[in-house]
């Protein structure tokens, strides 16, 4: 996984498996998953559906949480690992 910096060798706090989902619910999931975990806390999205590519970053950026890094899974969907960096 590769973004800003990555997150191999630390495991998720949670993770969010969002397949089979549609837009906006990935993001929905991934903002109930940060909102729960304490600063410095580590989710991992799982989404299938392809606006999550632009979602999730649009969403970090808005939000001002980290998007740590990004990958595709053996089975195509797309993961995002998220550092939540203050209280939403």
């Amino acid at each position: 996984m590769t973004e800003d910096q990555p997150t191999e060798g630390r495991r998720p706090d949670v993770e969010v498996d969002a397949r089979g989902m549609a837009c906006p619910l990935p993001v929905i999931e991934l903002a109930k998953a940060v909102r729960d975990l304490p600063i410095g806390g580590l989710v991992r999205l799982a989404a299938t559906d392809e606006a999550a590519e632009v979602d999730v970053p649009v969403w970090c950026r808005m939000q001002r949480q980290r998007l740590a890094a990004r990958a595709t899974a053996d089975d195509g969907a797309l993961l995002f690992d998220v550092e939540k960096l203050r209280e939403l």
